[in-house]
């Protein structure tokens, strides 16, 4: 009981502290994203930490998970109790955030209007080469829909008094060296993010399918990679391990994969199925295969 207790305590701070960071990081990259856009949409706090929220929701689960998997071989906890503990956590862990979120949209916030960067002639460009059009605001981004130079590749520049139609502005430039590999990453984290907002609001028997499914599955993985007697490099793994089951949920969840799994199922079952069904077996797979593996090493340690 003392381990369990220590296990539970381990997990809610893991969880909380990163939860409570990613949504910082992703609100402040959230207020930049909306501060910059011209010209200034009006929006609220509340919706941007909501937001922000959401998409922290679903990177603390994975890096939670993996961390606690890491602390449970490390610690040489009773595997079955510690996973179903795990389990048990981290999906009433979601499901509490999710209410919590889910309540707090109903609170009537107040608007700000965006905030204005850069003086007079700053230059508006989509990427920064040659070869794009770029538009000069002549008063700045206080006054985006004002006069303005338009400078189009292979054309002369045209000078507009004011916005002619329906046109978008470029965002204010900020410099973004993200790699690429981390931007897929987040945007993985971002598309299940929203598969937790749509399973909540499809009902409790939905989200508890869907995201117990999940847990399941990282759990049965994360616990799995033990391929060396170095505890670094297993972690390392199991992160890769995570890295292609968030790569995998978003190909699978995709409109054309559902169309596949949704004429695979017919009407047998739901098209809403498809996934955990996958999440579930292949969980199942890794949970046998470890079993095999251990039984095979004991029996090799007592002949």
């Amino acid at each position: 009981m003392r381990k369990l207790a220590k296990l539970t305590l381990f997990f809610s701070l893991t969880f909380i502290i990163s939860f409570v960071a990613a949504a910082g990081i992703k609100f402040l990259s959230l207020r930049v994203d909306w501060a910059k856009s011209l010209p200034p949409k009006p929006e609220t706090t509340l919706t941007l930490i909501i937001a922000a929220a959401h998409w922290a929701l679903s990177l603390s689960l994975f890096s939670t998970i993996l961390t606690t998997l890491n602390y449970i071989v490390r610690r040489n906890h009773f595997p079955l109790t510690s996973i179903v503990c795990v389990i048990l956590l981290s999906f009433f862990m979601c499901f509490g955030i999710s209410s919590a979120l889910d309540q707090w949209k109903s609170v009537p916030p107040a608007q700000q209007s965006g905030m204005s960067f850069g003086g007079r002639g700053v230059v508006l460009t989509n990427m920064l080469n040659r070869n794009e059009t770029a538009v000069v605001l002549l008063n700045g981004t206080s006054e985006p829909l004002g006069p303005r130079v338009t400078a189009i590749p292979n054309q002369p520049m045209t000078f507009q008094r004011t916005a002619i139609g329906n046109f978008d502005l470029p965002s204010v430039p900020f410099g973004d060296d993200t790699p690429w590999f981390l931007e897929s990453i987040a945007i993985d984290i971002r598309l299940n993010a929203e598969l937790f907002q749509r399973k909540y609001s499809e009902g409790f028997f939905q989200y508890l399918i869907y995201v117990g499914s999940l847990i399941f599955l990282l759990c049965s993985v994360g616990y799995a990679v033990k391929f060396s007697v170095w505890p670094l490099a297993n972690l390392f793994l199991a992160t890769l391990a995570f890295c292609g089951i968030l790569a995998f949920n978003t190909f699978f969840n995709s409109p054309e994969m559902q169309e596949i799994i949704g004429s695979f199922l017919g009407s047998r079952l739901p098209v809403a199925f498809g996934s955990p069904l996958l999440f579930l077996g292949f969980g199942l797979l890794v949970n046998i295969y470890s079993f095999l593996a251990f039984a095979a090493k004991r029996r090799d340690d007592d002949d």
